[in-house]
């Protein structure tokens, strides 16, 4: 998965996530340092990162344990590296970035901007980004990336649209456009740009991402809402996905549902013919039962059942359908095979959720999106291919609330 770095990375994340909102310093900080702070944080806030850069060294020079001020020339550092046109040079002041917020993570910022910056940089171990393999493209690319960090935009828009002609298809130029509109306040474009972007490729997260976040600072939360969770089916393994719709959830003043149910028993295997079923004995009587019926699935799918199902996978691996059918059988326990059949809610709350889901028949998406592991997200790729629209459904219903105002 290739990550965008460099001025785009500070213009986007900067959108939702802000750095300082109120100074927090110590006790007999030095007057000419809260002065000189300030004076960059005003500056960085202010989109005039150059400007900033000075400052934050001198500050991070007086006082490294500050973390905030770590962050702050972080990603002015970044900002600077699209202008370098030595990739050498570009990608060492990108590897300075990622230790600087390693250090400020050490020192305990752990804010939404520092995960997902750090997360951006420690995509590449060389620090170096490659925008096409088209070698004119990727010239022409560079320069789009210099003139936006310098808010030339409408040079920016001329050179992605160049590599874009170069590269056709070429994800990156095209979302480029759209966030050099978004800089330029021409809303309806960045949007249209966005879109396409999206079309590009629709199972990557990036577009959908930045459109939710300009749709949030506009005020247009349903609309964003849809875009955070489209993000999410993009890509839900990727975990700046979920941070940014949790920001969207923060900026209406709201919580995801956190849906998960947990299993009392356990399977464990040896071999064939060992799978041992560990049970809680504080299950009884038909909520015993129902995770019994679980389990037994589960034990079944560690033999025949799992090479039945995978015949060209040589060893077993936790998968989509095994979990699948484990909680069906465990819900049409309690309710037989008529997901309307109305009844009495299980007292254990784990079986209560389970019902709700198989009832609104999105096990799978509950599985593939709230409780998969490595063997299970193997099967997402092919299941979102045919179940787009039921995954976003299962989000919408089950783990994100009403934008503010909707019912």
């Amino acid at each position: 998965m290739r990550f965008l770095t460099g001025a785009r990375a500070i213009f986007v994340l900067i959108i939702i996530f802000a750095i300082f909102e109120s100074p927090v310093l110590g006790q007999g900080t030095d007057d000419a340092y809260k002065v000189e702070r300030q004076k960059a944080i005003d500056l960085y806030n202010q989109d005039k990162y150059f400007e900033a850069l000075p400052l934050f060294e001198d500050l991070v020079k007086q006082n490294p344990a500050d973390s905030q001020t770590l962050v702050g020339l972080a990603s002015c550092l970044v900002n600077h590296s699209a202008t370098v046109q030595d990739p050498d040079a570009a990608a060492k002041e990108r590897l300075r970035a990622r230790d600087l917020l390693l250090k400020a993570k050490e020192l305990g910022n752990n804010s939404n901007l520092l995960q997902n910056l750090l997360q951006l940089l420690q995509a590449s171990d060389s620090g170096k980004i490659k925008y096409s393999d088209n070698p004119e493209a990727d010239k022409v690319f560079r320069l789009a990336e210099a003139a936006f960090a310098r808010r030339d935009l409408t040079e920016a828009i001329k050179d992605y649209s160049k590599a874009l002609e170069l590269d056709p298809g070429n994800y990156s130029a095209s979302l480029f456009i759209g966030d050099s509109y978004f800089a330029e306040k021409d809303f309806a474009k960045a949007g249209e740009w966005y879109e396409r972007t999206a079309q590009i490729d629709p199972n990557k997260e990036t577009a959908y991402r930045y459109y939710a976040d300009m749709l949030t600072k506009n005020g247009e939360m349903d609309k964003a809402r849809t875009k955070a969770i489209q993000a999410v089916i993009a890509e839900p393994y990727n975990p700046i996905t979920w941070r940014g719709l949790q920001q969207w959830a923060t900026s209406n003043k709201l919580q995801l549902n956190q849906v998960f149910i947990k299993v009392p028993n356990s399977v464990t295997q040896k071999d064939d013919k060992n799978i041992t079923i560990s049970v809680d004995p504080s299950q009884k009587n038909a909520s015993g039962a129902a995770w019994m019926i679980y389990s037994i699935t589960q034990a079944a799918w560690r033999g025949e059942e799992f090479r039945k199902n995978f015949p060209n996978e040589k060893q077993y691996r936790h998968s989509l359908p095994e979990e699948t059918q484990a909680l069906t059988m465990a819900a049409e326990s309690l309710t037989g095979k008529d997901k309307k059949k109305s009844l009495k809610p299980p007292d254990d709350p784990n079986l209560a959720l389970l019902v709700r889901i198989y009832q609104a028949g999105m096990i799978e998406p509950y599985v593939l999106l709230n409780a998969a592991d490595a063997g299970i997200a193997q099967d997402y790729d092919s299941y979102r291919g045919k179940n787009r629209a039921k995954l976003e459904e299962y989000m919408s219903t089950f783990v994100v609330p009403p934008a503010v105002g909707k019912h």
